[in-house]
């Protein structure tokens, strides 16, 4: 199989390569329009994003550590509403519930100068899973907001949640996209599998997405870029590796506890059958092994 021209932008260091970084700072702009605003299901009524200033991604450095609390991408725009644009590549279990915890750790961050809670500004949480995360919905692309269960109004405007997951996406072919944000989507999903014949009927007249690729492009990569993602690929393999050897494990370790509570179950009926035919306590219990204390047990409840 033929290497491919274009790295995988799910790595984490591939991401951050297009999306956090000053050099690429008018790619990550157009994305957040792309999908926030000039979608054609994008509910927000906001200005076109002009500019950006990166914040740091470790919102908490006690537990910074662990991971637990860093983002991938955090930015604010020049009215200081904040966007977490987060690439989750392995299934998490409560990952939505991350997700809010992430926005609310940013959003409480923005008090820690005087308190003045009236000027804490939106944050708007943008996942990107290479998994299900939502299993009753059809769509690829959902919008979460805070409504009034009752009039469906938006009072409560300071959080916004995207969910992109790639595997409900399914158009694979460059032919069939329509639009610039199904060209994101494919971009994300597709972009080890894609030929530089395919990329001219990508591209058509988006001129940004271009640019996307060409970061992609390894080739454009130093041989110490190389290394460090394939170092992160490498790590990603080892987890898991590490979750299929851990569900493995446990899958035996039921299979074998079932064994044994199949067989011990199968030595009460047989102690039960011979009981029923009048066989001696002692012989019953050389048989199946139980103790006598357990055979007479069964012998008063028989």
């Amino acid at each position: 199989m033929a290497l491919s021209k274009f790295l995988d932008v799910k790595n984490d260091v591939a991401f951050k390569r297009i999306f956090g970084t000053e050099k690429n700072k008018d790619i990550l702009i157009h994305f957040l329009n792309d999908i926030l605003i000039n979608g054609t299901l994008a509910p927000l009524k906001l200005s076109p994003i002009q500019e950006v200033e990166f914040l740091t991604t470790i919102q908490d450095p006690d537990i910074a550590a662990k991971k637990q609390s860093i983002v991938d991408v955090l930015c604010r725009d020049i009215t200081g509403m904040q966007f977490i644009i987060e690439m989750q590549v392995a299934k998490t279990k409560g990952f939505e519930k991350r997700a809010q915890y992430y926005a609310a750790k940013a959003y409480s961050n923005q008090a820690n100068k005087g308190d003045q809670y009236y000027n804490l500004k939106e944050i708007i949480f943008i996942a990107i899973a290479d998994y299900i995360v939502f299993s009753d919905k059809a769509e690829y692309l959902s919008y979460h907001s805070i409504l009034d269960i009752n009039t469906y109004e938006h009072n409560l405007k300071d959080f916004f949640f995207v969910f992109i997951e790639l595997p409900k996406f399914l158009k694979s072919r460059e032919d069939q996209l329509e639009n610039i944000v199904e060209k994101w989507i494919y971009f994300f999903k597709y972009a080890t599998e894609t030929t530089e014949s395919d990329l001219e009927r990508i591209i058509g007249s988006d001129e940004i997405i271009k640019r996307a690729y060409k970061e992609l492009d390894r080739f454009n990569w130093s041989d110490i870029e190389l290394r460090t993602y394939e170092q992160e690929t490498k790590r990603l393999l080892d987890e898991q590796a590490i979750l299929l050897q851990k569900l493995d494990d446990a899958t035996q370790k039921g299979r074998q506890e079932g064994i044994l509570i199949g067989e011990e179950k199968g030595k009460i009926e047989v102690a039960k059958n011979l009981l029923k035919a009048g066989i001696p306590i002692d012989v019953i219990s050389q048989t199946t092994s139980l103790s006598h204390s357990e055979i007479s047990q069964l012998k008063e409840k028989t």
